[in-house]
């Protein structure tokens, strides 16, 4: 399919069109991934929703990283949150900067079918560390005493269909081995480690994991062992599945073009474009494999104009 912009159309509009139909050829492709990856995730909060039922307050048991950490309490709960929300934010904008900017690192789809895939490897595993052993919550409202410790149980099905989003994700009780929140800060600090390009990014970002582990055990969410066993677990998924699936296409530096009109478009078309049958807009020269490591700022790699994300 061809798209012809005018000659007045803002750069911006240009290229998010014609990024938009190179991801839009991807997800045709992979659309059955990426829906399976979000049904996952509805699964992976219902089961969470599930334990909760079962979860009864008692003592909370003895943890070095609460002798270590003084509590926040719940009125400084929130910046453990914060923090997560920060980091979540910033994964995500970064996944859709080949919309907007003009050099382009990577596929949005593609890096989501990557992410989904490490994401619901790791939640199979908690799923079923939960339901094997229920602890009691040491956070603040799944104490004993507290109206959220207990949930009732649903009047019928509907009931317990409905996920209560945020009050369920963030007032939870019994999901507690290993951290839910930890799989996706070690899930989205890896793949930016491997995809992205801005080293001291990937610096700050490591040293964001490490505050969120403290702040978790901190606000007491979590006992220590559910962040430890989420640092190894998580890192030996990620490292399994991705020697498993399949590399990623290496994007070209150079910018993604419009053409302006009919006339406009190359003589030569023996040469094929980058993403196959959208060869109106993108680079003429072929895709290589990537070799799982995106160059990072400071090396010898020559780019056009624009600013690498």
């Amino acid at each position: 399919m061809s798209i012809f912009i005018g000659r007045g159309t803002p750069e911006l509009w240009k290229r998010f069109c014609a990024e938009a139909l190179v991801e839009g050829k991807y997800l045709v492709e992979n659309w059955k991934y990426v829906l399976g990856g979000l049904i996952f995730q509805y699964i992976h909060g219902l089961a969470a929703r599930g334990v909760h039922y079962l979860h009864r307050p008692g003592p909370t048991l003895q943890d070095l990283g609460f002798f270590l950490l003084p509590e926040l309490g719940p009125h400084k709960f929130f910046i453990s949150e914060v923090t997560f929300t920060f980091i979540f934010i910033s994964f995500v904008l970064w996944t859709f900067h080949p919309f907007i900017f003009k050099i382009k690192k990577i596929y949005t789809v593609l890096v989501w079918c990557r992410v989904l895939a490490f994401l619901c490897g790791c939640q199979a595993l908690r799923i079923i560390s939960f339901y094997a052993t229920q602890l009691p919550g040491p956070s603040h409202h799944c104490r004993e005493g507290s109206n959220l410790a207990r949930l009732p149980l649903p009047n019928n099905y509907l009931e317990f269909l409905l996920i209560n989003i945020p009050q369920g994700t963030l007032f939870g009780c019994g999901d507690l081995i290993f951290s839910s929140h930890m799989i996706f800060t070690l899930v989205f600090v890896r793949t930016y480690q491997k995809y992205g390009s801005r080293r001291f990014i990937k610096r700050l970002a490591w040293l964001l994991v490490v505050m969120q582990s403290l702040l978790i055990i901190a606000s007491r969410k979590h006992y220590t062992v559910d962040v430890v066993v989420a640092w190894y677990t998580v890192n030996l998924v990620v490292f399994f599945l991705d020697k498993k699936l399949p590399e990623m296409p290496e994007r070209s530096a150079a910018i993604l073009l419009l053409p302006l009109s009919k006339d406009s478009r190359s003589k030569d078309e023996s040469l094929r474009p980058l993403s196959g049958s959208c060869g109106d807009f993108t680079d003429w020269r072929y895709r290589s494999q990537a070799n799982g490591k995106t160059a990072e700022e400071g090396s010898n790699v020559h780019v056009n104009e624009g600013d690498s994300v």
